[in-house]
């Protein structure tokens, strides 16, 4: 009798917890969402599963000897993974629409509104008793830069206890975009504006590619080092990509490399969607806060495009401004086809990528201020 009570507190049956099941659906939910409805599935297949692995009773997948365990703390907790994921992102960008068109970087800062305002807002709901700090409030606020994998770098150095939240929260509104932003956007803007068609983007040399990412390292140096990581792999993944001199390198580092480590990336931080971590009240704070950095951060670029196409001598049209989110390149491609359905011969794609690319750079940087400030 023994033996058999022995053999049956070894199964999953005699082990699980509500929590536990609960979490594993809620990992179901997210291959869900990444098969059924393809948001964001490079990320969300391996995320989700590794969320019901971690939840498995008895099997230890994310306790000290297990495979997820060493994961998150290999690559996770040092910050390699999100950097060589911005050395991908970097090898697969490019700059040349920003670069024949700066003004629109100053879409991308605009789009960081969301950031700083979702601050504020999660200092805030410590007086409903949710007690985050500084810390945590600042890794929170990186949400609405709709950038994963800065998302994940500045948790796991501010607030690794929030990681699996904060994960959830950056990427599944990131999945989120076609249908978060249009409401918004034809909300701020005009059947007119939203009509407006934009003059020719000039051709950028070889030359002017090769430079900028050396130009923007160079000032992330003088006056925001604690951003030099992410921008300074960012930066190295681009000049790979436009030198040409080391297409093989630029090639692993979009390919090979960046899945490879996508793969590890999504099960380290579903190790962290373990029960006593996820299901509490700062878990709904921080998702309904994902939310509102979010929108807010998509408001402020289109408001931004708005003023803009008011003082420039050349038309803007303000559906470009929501792609300074970040969310590359998925933002880009939503402002085109709101911009198509008022206008179906009024392609802004190539105009949204440099407020798009340049919200990658401003997610950065802000996360390189908040870095400074409270790291």
């Amino acid at each position: 009798m023994d033996s058999l009570k022995l053999l049956w507190m070894s199964t999953g049956l005699a082990n699980f917890e509500l929590g536990q099941v609960i979490m594993m659906l809620v990992g179901c939910g997210l291959l869900y969402l990444a098969i059924a409805r393809n948001f964001e599935p490079l990320l969300l297949v391996p995320m989700g599963f590794g969320a019901i692995l971690t939840n498995i009773p008895v099997a230890g997948f994310s306790e000290v000897g297990g495979l997820l365990h060493y994961i998150y703390y290999a690559g996770i907790d040092t910050g390699i993974f999100p950097l060589l994921i911005f050395m991908g992102v970097g090898a697969m960008t490019d700059f040349g629409a920003l670069i024949a068109n700066p003004k629109t970087l100053l879409l991308g800062a605009a789009a960081q509104f969301g950031i700083f305002a979702t601050l504020f807002g999660a200092i805030a709901l410590n007086f409903v008793g949710l007690d985050f700090s500084m810390k945590d409030a600042s890794a929170i606020a990186i949400i609405g830069g709709a950038d994963g994998p800065t998302a994940i770098f500045l948790a796991s150095k501010l607030a690794p206890d929030l990681l699996g939240a904060i994960a959830v929260a950056a990427y599944s509104y990131m999945a989120l975009v076609p249908i978060i932003q249009p409401p918004i956007m034809r909300a701020l803007t005009t059947e007119s504006e939203r009509k407006i068609e934009m003059a020719q983007l000039r051709h950028v040399t070889k030359v002017e590619k090769i430079i900028f990412p050396l130009g923007v390292l160079l000032m992330t140096i003088f006056f925001l080092p604690a951003a030099t990581p992410l921008v300074g792999m960012f930066c190295l993944g681009n000049l790979m990509r436009e030198c040409g001199v080391v297409d093989r390198l630029s090639s692993t580092a979009q390919n090979e490399l960046i899945n490879i480590v996508t793969i590890f990336l999504g099960l380290g931080v579903g190790s962290k969607l373990s029960a006593e971590q996820f299901l509490n009240g700062k878990t709904l704070g921080i998702l309904a806060l994902g939310a509102v950095a979010f929108s807010i951060g998509t408001a402020t670029g289109v408001l931004m495009a708005k003023l803009m196409n008011k003082l420039s001598k050349e038309k803007v049209n303000p559906l470009i401004g929501a792609a300074g989110v970040s969310a590359v390149p998925m933002a880009a491609r939503v402002a085109n086809k709101v911009g198509l359905e008022s206008n179906p011969h009024n392609f802004l794609l190539m105009h949204a990528m440099g407020p798009n690319v340049a919200g990658v750079l401003g997610s950065a940087v802000a996360a390189g201020i908040l870095l400074a400030l409270v790291g």
